[in-house]
């Protein structure tokens, strides 16, 4: 094999496997919905890249009515890569060509999911943390906190 193309393959970003339509019937909170395919079929679909706060954290019912006045009852289309451990399908969720997850984040409503980034696309990973920081500097949602706390942290200390 070519060394360049090995090479290339091996600094090639992840992308999306498969792409499902349908449209939104359930906003469950700022970064999962249900959608319903033209078979009837529903699924959860957690968007990629991003996290919501959760609904009892400050902004996490504001990230929540962004996402359901983004997509519920739209048709989008999810282009999605793996099923997390809840077997929830995870992909970016396009609604008219808007990149919701995307969205999310520049509202302040959402965190570019960091731990994740590996299974972005460059592009995504890039866009995705420079609209957190746009968000951020401009104080745009969450981003008004004073110390807000990442979802993933505020999971923590719930368990403990």
């Amino acid at each position: 094999m070519n060394k360049y193309l090995l090479l290339a393959l091996l600094f090639t970003s992840a992308a999306y496997a498969d792409t499902l339509e349908g449209r939104v019937v359930g906003v469950t909170d700022g970064d999962t919905i249900t959608l319903l395919d033209a078979n009837n079929t529903q699924y959860k679909i957690r968007l990629a890249g991003i996290d919501a706060p959760e609904k009892k954290q400050p902004f996490g019912q504001a990230s929540k009515k962004s996402l359901s006045d983004l997509a519920y009852g739209k048709a989008v289309q999810v282009d999605w890569s793996k099923r997390d451990r809840y077997e929830r399908l995870v992909g970016k969720v396009m609604v008219n060509g808007l990149d919701a997850n995307l969205e999310q984040i520049k509202r302040g409503l959402a965190w570019h999911y960091s731990k994740y980034k590996k299974e972005q696309p460059l592009e995504d990973r890039i866009t995705y943390l420079h609209a957190q920081e746009e968000a951020k500097a401009n104080k745009l949602g969450l981003w008004l906190e004073p110390k807000p706390v990442a979802p993933w942290d505020w999971r923590k200390q719930i368990r403990l």
